[in-house]
């Protein structure tokens, strides 16, 4: 425990140090060292695919879930997204030393608002190799140094990753350890990671429900939460009934391992039945099981009864639960009992329950006529995100370089003195 508790001291100084040039390195340096990474990681790929693999085979004879290898799993597809949101996020106006708000005042002065980095960043995230470079990337343009601490299922492909960021700081002539991967996969260093708080000014917990209650328990610096999504689409009664069984069919499928994914389906009463019963089918085919109301289970014999706990739940899998509804009001106010303030889509060509839909439900992203798949750092044009905050502070939804920064007072004068 003495050499974690060590090793963790030692690289939090080091991000300090590191924070205090990379905070004040210029734009070009870094948008170098994103291109420069992206570039490391084109040419290494057949090294960061074999990592890969010996992750996949250890997370497979330890019989993980289909959801999370699903997440675990690289491929050249998802390689090209990586490399593509490092040059995205090259490409995006730098938000460190903007100036906003400015005003005079009586009295001469003129006050201002500067974006400024939050400082080392500690990120401690589950499954995902991505993450390891998503992360790094948005801290470097941000001007934050960030300490990664991946989980033990993708140490292989964090570190081959890892090796990628490294050599394209150097090359840039940033301080490498503005990136560093905690390399130990005791759980020891998580606890001393959410408890150094003289070098790690935020913590982002990105993976199941255990890890980020426990994070947000015992962190002693300020925690962005990155919850569990449990989403929903709800078909209006005055939804096309085309783009509902579409953007039904695509949020619920297009990926069931991931956080934007639709877990609960909620349909007015009036929904064109014709339109439900093709997109109850479409489900079938694709084996997802559904889990349903009462007046869910009259539409079809193989609808399984849903319980209470299915409508706060995740799957992160091939399963979805099923309400009919009488009403918008009905279901703006089941997703607010039992959604986690993810994300949530209406399909309608109704303005005024478009509107009150958007108004009144209370999540990070709401959604019209759009699948909630969307909901993505990237897709916002981000370039990546570093988690989707379901909280309220200090940043909400998808958070990208400016969810990443704070802001200081800037006051400009020639010579006043307050009376």
């Amino acid at each position: 425990m003495g050499s974690i508790a060590e090793l963790i001291k030692i690289i939090g100084q080091k991000a300090r140090l590191a924070s205090e040039t990379l905070r004040i390195a210029s734009t070009d340096q870094k948008n170098n060292a994103l291109i420069n990474i992206a570039s490391q990681i084109q040419q290494n790929k057949q090294f960061i695919l074999d990592a890969n693999d010996l992750d996949l085979k250890a997370a497979r004879e330890n019989s993980i879930d289909d959801a999370l290898l699903d997440r675990l799993m690289l491929n050249d597809e998802r390689l090209d997204s990586v490399v593509e949101g490092l040059h995205q996020i090259s490409t995006l106006v730098d938000p460190i030393g903007q100036i906003s708000d400015f005003k005079e005042r009586p009295s001469g002065i003129k006050i201002g608002k500067m974006m400024v980095p939050l400082g080392v960043i500690g990120m401690i995230y589950e499954s995902r190799p991505n993450v390891t470079v998503d992360a790094a990337g948005l801290c470097i343009k941000s001007g934050n140094a960030i300490i990664l601490r991946g989980g033990s299922e993708a140490i292989n492909s964090n570190i081959a990753f890892y090796s990628c960021i490294e050599r394209g700081l150097e090359e840039a002539r940033l301080d490498p350890n503005s990136v560093q991967l905690i390399k130990v996969t005791d759980r020891e260093a998580v606890t001393e990671l959410v408890s150094a708080s003289d070098y790690v000014d935020a913590i982002i917990p990105r993976g199941g429900k255990g890890l980020i209650k426990n994070i947000s328990m015992n962190a002693r610096m300020p925690v962005i939460k990155h919850l569990d999504g449990v989403c929903h689409t709800y078909l209006d009664k005055d939804a096309d009934p085309q783009k509902g069984v579409d953007i039904a069919f695509n949020g619920k499928t297009r990926r069931y391992g991931v956080c934007n994914a639709t877990e609960t389906l909620l349909v007015h009463k009036d929904f064109d039945s014709e339109a439900l019963s093709k997109l109850i089918e479409l489900f079938i085919k694709k084996e997802v099981e559904i889990r349903g109301c009462e007046k869910s289970q009259m539409l079809s014999n193989v609808i399984k009864k849903a319980t209470e706990d299915d409508w706060s739940e995740e799957y992160l899998a091939p399963i979805l639960s099923m309400k009919i509804v009488d009403s918008v009001d009905e279901a703006i106010s089941h997703i607010n009992t039992y959604g986690s303030a993810h994300t949530d889509a209406i399909v309608t060509e109704n303005n005024v329950n478009s509107k009150k839909f958007l108004s009144e439900v209370d999540s990070s992203s709401v959604m019209v006529n759009a699948s909630t798949g969307f909901a993505d750092g990237f897709e916002y044009g981000f370039g990546a995100e570093i988690g989707i905050s379901t909280g309220k502070f200090h940043v909400r939804g998808p958070v990208g370089l400016e969810g990443l920064t704070s802001q200081k007072y800037i006051v400009m004068g020639d010579g006043q003195i307050r009376p």
